[in-house]
């Protein structure tokens, strides 16, 4: 054997096993998800494969580097306090939450592992966090949106459909926001020379009876808000355009569903942003040191077929202001 191969032959040989440590050293890293929705719903999985493109930008790949374990919770909270505490067990390296219910659960099962969330409205009132700016505890993440919005959504109810003078508001009586939100819009009400119903969503059966109830009387109309609401939204949009009453949603895929309007926040982008900061503290970071984070981007989407079939003009003063508009 010449000199040189047999130096090239033993550099080689002492090298290998260098790099088989530092690889061996490369430990796969877990991340729990709790998500607050079934696993056939096709916005959910948008807004949980967001997350997942999220990780995968900044270099988290599932079966390379990470280990994700998922569970698909429903409107029942104690499914998901079951989920919360399965996910614990696992001892994750850090937990991804979506609304209030879902980090509620996490809360109540750890105080040590770090929670991001993704979808709270109210993350100080629900006392997960200590403030926005310097969170605290174990948990941090991002918002849907502020309380204020909600009277937003009933003003652009007034603006779409001048005509309303009466509101039922849809809201989740499990959820603290739910109730948060009514307030807002109540106190917004008679600036507008409104009347607002509170309108709690259990079932299927109540949501039916009770809409077929307001509808008997003229010049009402409906706003849809946060929270397990979205799980009934089809009969929801379905009963919106059977008794002619114009409707105003949280989010667009109501709208992108047959519903009349919507304004909120882009739900994907949150979890996209929900992976930048799993991606911090795997590498490091604690909850505690990063803020809580409002939505910077809103959309208002119109579907023009759903104000036709109810016989609606949508003003051109809200037309021009659309983000998007189904024809």
């Amino acid at each position: 054997m010449r000199r040189r191969e047999f130096i090239t032959l033993i550099g080689g040989a002492a090298a290998w096993p260098i790099g088989a440590r530092a690889q061996q050293a490369e430990r796969t890293r877990r991340i729990g998800v709790l998500m607050n929705a079934v696993e056939d719903d096709r916005e959910a999985k948008i807004r949980f494969e967001a997350f997942l493109q999220g990780l995968r930008q900044l270099g988290w790949i599932e079966g390379r580097n990470v280990r994700i374990d998922t569970r698909w919770g429903t409107a029942d909270i104690e499914r998901q306090r079951k989920d919360a505490v399965e996910l614990v067990a696992l001892a994750p390296d850090v937990i991804l939450g979506t609304t209030t219910p879902s980090t509620t659960a996490l809360q109540q099962a750890t105080r040590t592992i770090p929670i991001v969330f993704a979808m709270v409205v109210d993350p100080v009132g629900t006392g997960f966090v200590e403030s926005l700016a310097r969170p605290g505890g174990n948990t941090t993440g991002f918002m849907q949106f502020e309380y204020s919005l909600a009277g937003k959504w009933l003003e652009l109810l007034r603006q779409i459909a001048p005509g309303v003078t009466r509101a039922a508001i849809l809201r989740d009586p499990a959820n603290p926001s739910g109730i948060g939100q009514f307030a807002v819009i109540q106190a917004m009400a008679p600036s507008l020379g409104m009347e607002v119903i509170p309108v709690n969503v259990r079932d299927s059966a109540e949501i039916e009876r009770v809409i077929a109830v307001f509808a008997r009387s003229t010049n009402g109309g409906l706003v849809a808000t946060g929270g397990q609401v979205s799980q009934h939204r089809e009969l929801i949009i379905r009963l919106a355009a059977k008794h002619g009453l114009p409707a105003v949603y949280p989010y667009s895929y109501y709208v992108s569903g047959g519903g009349l309007i919507s304004y909120g926040p882009d739900l994907p982008g949150l979890f996209r942003q929900a992976a930048g900061y799993v991606d911090r503290i795997l590498k490091g970071e604690k909850p505690a040191d990063l803020p809580v984070q409002a939505p910077t981007k809103y959309e208002l989407v119109i579907n023009l077929k759903a104000a036709k079939a109810i016989g609606l003009d949508v003003p051109a003063t809200v037309l021009v202001r659309a983000d998007e508009v189904i024809e």
